[in-house]
């Protein structure tokens, strides 16, 4: 009678197992279903933004833009706001997982950290134009700019900050001295972001080396035996 009992039990538990498993099933499913779509959307928003600017695009063009219902898209997202915040962190991370890959892997030396961050400036414009143009359009439009300095500005400032340290640390142990780091490190910043300016509004001319070298040229003349401007 005991081993009957303890049999029962056990097919009562297996039974409930089984049930919460099946029920997991399905919501694991429906989250799966509700994160593609909210993907869908924030990827049509960013075409949309890099096509035709910030002022045309409404609810209703987003919707369309990506085959679903304008209620779907404000059941994720509430406001047009809400959906350009979105938009942006998504681009914001982007960059910062680009970074992370480039400049703050394990190993690398103040020079290579450098290096790597010229290289990411320079890998996302040319791999994402369309990012780049959506990040021009927030820091542009005034009524946008409250968002990218919320979103986009803290990143870009821990960016040039990072940069700075870097160069602290080339001048320290290369014996440099007399060098302008804050000057240097502006400047850096200056040429990342005129040249994903100039690139948006010349888009046949993003696919040179012209933002490379001339950061190349910047540290070398800071720091020559560190920096080849032909590397």
């Amino acid at each position: 009678m005991v081993q009957r009992k303890a049999t029962a039990k056990g097919a009562v538990a297996t039974s409930k197992g089984r049930a919460s498993a099946n029920d997991a099933a399905p919501k694991d499913r429906r989250r799966e279903r509700g994160e593609a779509s909210v993907q869908r959307i924030i990827d049509a928003t960013i075409e949309l933004i890099a096509e035709e600017g910030l002022a045309s695009v409404t609810m209703q063009r987003i919707a369309q833009h990506v085959g679903s219902s304008n209620a779907l898209v404000v059941f994720h997202f509430r406001s047009k706001e809400n959906l350009f915040r979105a938009a942006l962190q998504y681009l914001s991370d982007q960059y910062d997982e680009l970074w992370l890959q480039l400049v703050r892997a394990p190993g690398l030396s103040p020079v290579e950290r450098l290096l790597g961050a010229v290289g990411c400036a320079q890998s996302f414009a040319r791999q994402h134009p369309q990012w780049v143009s959506v990040f021009v359009a927030f820091s542009s439009d005034r009524k946008s700019m409250q968002i990218y300095n919320e979103i986009g500005l803290p990143s870009d400032l821990a960016y040039t900050a990072e940069a700075t340290e870097f160069l602290v640390e080339i001048a320290r142990s290369g014996g440099y001295t007399g060098v302008d780091i804050h000057t240097l490190s502006e400047s850096l910043n200056y040429l990342v972001h005129g040249a994903w300016y100039w690139d948006h509004l010349n888009p046949a001319g993003r696919h040179t080396d012209v933002l490379r070298k001339t950061m190349l040229l910047l540290l070398h003349q800071a720091f020559p035996r560190h920096f080849d401007p032909m590397q």
